[in-house]
Order: structure tokens, then sequence, then C-alpha cells
């Protein structure tokens, strides 16, 4: 599984990370996106759901971390 580690980084940058990520990624990959930075809660699952991804877990600590898990359904191009 690949890792995409946004903690500490802000809007636009963890969408930026993550698209490169899923553009790079096999079909059947799956990519864990780590980020904090609160607009991601909603901007990753839009990215996810714009490039024809599957968003198969997303988990959020008391501490405001998100853990996105990203399954790539078919090659970006």
């Amino acid at each position: 599984m690949k890792c995409v580690d946004c903690i500490g980084l802000y809007c636009p940058e963890p969408v930026f990370r993550a698209r490169k990520a899923i553009e790079e990624a096999e079909e059947g990959e799956l990519i864990e996106i780590f980020a904090d930075d609160p607009a991601a809660e909603s901007d990753i699952p839009v990215l996810v759901r714009k490039l024809g991804q599957e968003l198969v877990e997303f988990e959020k600590d008391e501490d405001g971390v998100m853990r996105f898990v990203v399954k790539v359904v078919r090659r970006v191009k």
C-alpha cells in the first residue's frame, strides 16, 4: 500500500499530493493518505469521486488526523 503523508500541509497541497499518487498508481492499488488540514475531510473524497476511484475507508482521530484509503479502480490518464 502506498502512503501519502500530508500531515502539516494545508490546502491545496494534500489534494495535489493525493492526485499525484492516484495518477501514478496501478489499477487495484490501495493508497493511504494522512492529513490534518480540516479542508481535506471534504476535498479528498471529492477528488476521489471526480477521478472515478473508490474511497474504501475513512477515519478521523481525536487530534483531527484523518486517514483515507483509496482504491484505484482504473488508471487516470
